[in-house]
């Protein structure tokens, strides 16, 4: 699963990059049907719990995003939740990839919303 295109392989690097830079359990980025992205880091408040996926999701949302063209997780965990396939596919609609990378970067999963 290494051949990865340019757009793919950017927003993987922007999810582990918020996973690093804000110390969290997840890191993700989306991109828009216009080609901009949004990053995110997991959320875990005492009144507010979201995955990166999600919290990403939400700020293409917030910003007027009316499609996903992919979306990209970096964590630990082997296959993506069923959540973070579930928002991808509302707002990418079905097919749309979700990218699962592994804290080093390298995609471990192509899975589709």
């Amino acid at each position: 699963m290494t051949d990865l295109d340019p757009e793919d392989q950017k927003i993987i690097t922007l999810a582990r990059s918020a996973r690093a830079r804000n110390g969290v359990a997840e890191g993700a980025a989306v991109r828009d049907e216009t080609g901009r992205t949004y990053v995110a880091g997991s959320v875990e408040l005492a009144s507010l719990r979201l995955s990166a996926v999600q919290a990403a999701v939400a700020m293409a949302v917030a910003s007027g995003a009316k499609g996903l063209e992919a979306a990209a997780v970096v964590t630990a965990e082997a296959a993506p939740a069923a959540v973070d396939l579930a928002v991808v596919g509302d707002l990418g609609g079905p097919g749309t990839p979700l990218l699962l990378a592994g804290p080093d970067g390298s995609l471990r999963v192509r899975a589709e919303a």
